[in-house]
């Protein structure tokens, strides 16, 4: 992931771990479910575009570290179409 050691540093300056971490993501509707499978116990609130063609994701979840936070992202950039927020 380009400028992961920069977003890591941020991360660790930002965050006291353990902490409560949102991951929001933009994906095609028919997509979301993988989105959700990143973090399947995480809170989870979804939102449909007026037109219902694509669903906002929020995940929110304790992360232990910044490593653990940027391999969900890591795992969510495979999945065609995702937008990473």
């Amino acid at each position: 992931m380009k400028g992961s050691e920069s977003f890591k540093k941020t991360l660790e300056e930002e965050y006291n771990f353990p902490a409560s971490y949102n991951f929001k993501f933009i994906v095609a509707t028919e997509s979301k479910n993988k989105v959700i499978s990143l973090l399947p116990d995480a809170e989870r609130l979804e939102k449909k575009s007026s037109n219902g063609k694509y669903t906002s994701v929020t995940l929110t979840s304790v992360m232990k570290n910044s490593s653990e936070i940027l391999y969900i992202y890591e795992k969510a950039s495979k999945i065609d179409g995702v937008i990473s927020l």
